[in-house]
């Protein structure tokens, strides 16, 4: 049997870390719920209750322990709060995939950025894998400039790539090769 993979703490930017789920982030997985968009693209359940954001964070230990991916919290260093979620999925054929979120609480800080350029600079400089990938949206216009900020590059536009929600949706594709990282 493969051993489970190791979620590490990561430091983004001056003021984040990121770092493994604890119980301790049930507040988060809470407000997450009530945004209108997150629990569509994610498993962040769209009715909370405290047993449910408990299998949420759950979920997240069980990416790393069935070697699925490294699922992290976003957290402020200050205090230790966690606002937002970033993950690192990877592929077959030297690939991985990313995704973020951010609570509606955080937004607008530059948390995504920060988050996204350290598991990207981890995934490629660490684990060496060739390839990130990830999708936006066409109308989610701060999420695809996260991406682009941080370096990643648009690839085309797939048409009815994912479900979202009860229907398919078209999807930017985004990919940085080992290292394009901007410094």
């Amino acid at each position: 049997m493969h051993e489970p993979l190791v979620v590490p703490e990561l430091i983004a930017g001056s003021n984040l870390v990121l770092r493994p789920w604890t119980l301790d982030d049930v507040d988060l997985v809470r407000e997450a719920a009530t945004d209108e968009l997150i629990p569509l693209i994610t498993t962040v359940p769209s009715i909370y209750s405290d047993a449910e954001g408990i299998a949420f964070i759950e979920r997240q230990w069980a990416r790393a322990t069935t070697r699925q991916g490294y699922s992290f919290a976003i957290a402020r260093t200050v205090d230790g709060r966690a606002i937002g979620q970033v993950g690192l999925w990877p592929l077959a054929h030297g690939r991985a995939s990313l995704g973020y979120w951010v609570a509606k609480s955080a937004r607008g800080q530059a948390i995504a950025v920060e988050a996204l350029r350290a598991v990207s600079f981890w995934g490629s400089s660490v684990l060496k894998i060739p390839r990130l990938e990830l999708y936006v949206e066409p109308w989610n216009v701060a999420s695809w400039k996260t991406a682009e900020r941080v370096g990643f590059t648009r690839e085309g536009l797939l048409r009815s790539w994912q479900e979202v929600g009860a229907e398919r949706r078209d999807m930017y594709m985004y990919a940085m090769l080992l290292g394009e990282l901007p410094a």
